[in-house]
């Protein structure tokens, strides 16, 4: 810190910001962008943006605390850039590492304009070090959320994706569901059924097991819980590919199907769907 107890880390980055930007462009090339990733352009442009709010933001001689007011620019800069980075392809490491590579540029010159004082150049060393060390640390937290929203939002499109609701004909839907079932897939199953029964009007849904390896008592519920629902809209249910296994399981967990119709196939489900509607199968040797 100077005599009056100011940093010099304002002046420093006001007096040398052109060649502080280049020395951190040729450090990022060499560190963070070796895959190119990110084209040169956009590179010195996301340096020269953060440089200039970096710059602003020290001017107000608060190096301490970068979640007050007067950083807002400097967490949104770095918001924007490390979102961008995670949806190129980078590591968190590589993303953090576009801070992290500044210090050397940065301790460069403050070694060189306070070389003849060793007490207040390891000051602004220590403080510049701290300051740096938390804006890196801040672009690893926003790369981990935008990354995990990311996750989040693939989860719920291959949920959508695992439980399609088909017409099958005229007013009969079938769900054919494959995998385990849990509370948050049920919910999008429901929601899904339910939405098509709407949309089609149907008077019939088949609920195809024969994907599911197994049935235990929440399996069981879940199951309930979507038929009750798609009956309050109208719409019957069955329930089809019940194999020997699963029908045993049932029976031993003392789960209730007795007010459920189901059928051991999709094709044995199909034929009742469709003499409940009022259609009749008729097989060329009827004729």
């Amino acid at each position: 810190m100077g005599l009056n107890g100011k940093s010099h880390i304002p002046e420093i980055l006001e007096k040398y910001e052109a060649e502080l930007l280049a020395d951190w462009l040729q450090e990022l090339k060499s560190v963070s962008n070796r895959r190119g990733l990110l084209k040169d352009v956009e590179l010195r442009e996301e340096c020269r943006e953060f440089l200039e709010v970096l710059k602003n933001a020290v001017k107000q001689e608060n190096l301490n605390d970068i979640l007050s007011p007067e950083w807002n620019p400097v967490r949104e800069t770095l918001t924007s850039i490390s979102r961008n980075r995670s949806q190129k392809g980078f590591t968190s490491t590589e993303t953090a590492s576009f801070v992290f590579s500044f210090k050397q540029p940065l301790f460069s010159r403050l070694r060189s304009e306070l070389q003849q004082d060793g007490i207040v150049l390891s000051e602004e060393v220590w403080l510049a070090t701290t300051l740096l060390d938390k804006l890196g640390l801040l672009t690893t937290e926003i790369y981990q959320k935008a990354r995990e929203e990311v996750i989040i939002r693939q989860q719920e499109e291959l949920l959508a994706l695992s439980t399609p609701v088909v017409k099958l004909w005229g007013s009969i839907l079938v769900l054919p569901l494959i995998g385990t079932l849990d509370s948050s897939r049920t919910q999008v199953i429901t929601e899904s059924l339910l939405q098509k029964i709407v949309d089609t009007s149907s008077q019939v849904a088949i609920i195809d097991i024969t994907g599911v390896p197994t049935v235990d008592t929440l399996t069981a519920q879940h199951l309930l819980k979507t038929i009750t629902a798609a009956r309050l809209m109208g719409a019957e249910c069955i329930i089809s590919g019940i194999r020997p296994q699963i029908a045993q399981t049932i029976v031993y967990l003392g789960v209730d199907l007795s007010d459920v119709v189901t059928k051991a196939t999709l094709a044995d489900a199909f034929a009742l769907a469709l003499s409940q509607i009022g259609c009749k199968i008729i097989c060329s040797s009827d004729r």
